[in-house]
């Protein structure tokens, strides 16, 4: 077998190796205040970067489009039954590669080009994919957003008058919670009841409060939302990577396909061995 197989990077490739050492030595002795961060064990580590990078396995656990798949359909089936008994729902999918994407499957699961959404907006802490103009989400449907107060005791509180207000108004096929940059408990039911008002879809964003919820320490949104997306490298310290949730088979089967195949090929399986072992831990 060639060295190259057997050599570590230090050995192959001290240029990359390098600017390694510097990201470790900045992460050890530097304070991470940036929200969307965390820090991965060395077992999630290993998991990312082991022998699984090799496999590709477009497909579902037991309906793959490759042979060989029987160990990576085993780390799979590990990280859904995890991930399911810590968020407590019933279906979930974890082959998006980030949060966004993960959003953009809901949508491609349960929206038409130019239906309507409502989500928060970006300058009241709102995600870029919740319709802002810039992003997908705001080009591709008619996205409606909702904000915080203004004044008064309740300053910088999500506005729930005007989330009802806003969806009666304009009757969204989805209505979008969950922040990136909004430091209070957000009243899942009350967006529930709103969503029930207008025939709308809920869909839970809890990328930033996902630890959280894991920990009891957050109000889990599965009792209420038709679908909940996330990440689960933020608040959950793991493996760079998304999940969807719900508890509807229905949902479930309609993500499925957005996923795989409406929007990516292949999952990284070497993630999501990594994502078992952080929803273990």
């Amino acid at each position: 077998m060639s060295d190259l197989y057997q050599k570590r990077i230090k050995e192959t490739d001290p240029e990359v190796y390098l600017t390694l050492k510097k990201e470790l030595q900045r992460q050890q002795n530097q304070i991470e205040l940036i929200a969307s961060e965390n820090i991965a064990s060395l077992s999630i580590l290993n998991a990312q970067g082991c022998v699984m990078t090799n496999k590709y396995a477009e497909g579902y656990p037991g309906r793959r489009y490759y042979g060989g798949c029987e160990f990576v359909d085993q780390a799979e089936e590990i990280a859904l039954e995890r991930v399911k008994k810590l968020f407590k729902c019933k279906y979930a999918n974890l082959q998006s590669h980030s949060g966004a994407q993960a959003n953009q499957a809901v949508f491609l699961a349960l929206l038409q080009p130019h239906d309507t959404i409502l989500g928060m907006s970006l300058a009241s802490g709102g995600h870029l994919t919740h319709g802002a103009k810039p992003n997908l989400s705001g080009k591709w449907f008619k996205a409606i957003q909702y904000g915080v107060k203004k004044e008064g005791n309740d300053k910088d509180l999500i506005d729930y008058d005007e989330v009802e207000t806003l969806a009666i108004e304009n009757k969204p096929k989805i209505i979008i919670a969950g922040a990136s940059a909004y430091p209070r408990i957000i009243d899942w039911k009350k967006f529930r009841l709103i969503a029930d008002k207008v025939g709308a879809y809920l869909m839970v964003d809890m990328a930033h409060y996902s630890g959280l919820i894991a920990a009891k320490q957050y109000p889990n949104p599965i009792e209420y939302a038709d679908v909940v997306t996330s990440t689960t490298h933020k608040t959950l310290r793991g493996a760079r990577s998304a999940m969807i949730l719900t508890n509807n088979e229905e949902i479930s089967k309609k993500i499925n396909s957005a996923v795989f195949p409406g929007l990516q090929g292949g999952p990284l399986m070497h993630v999501m061995a990594a994502k078992a072992v952080s929803f273990g831990e």
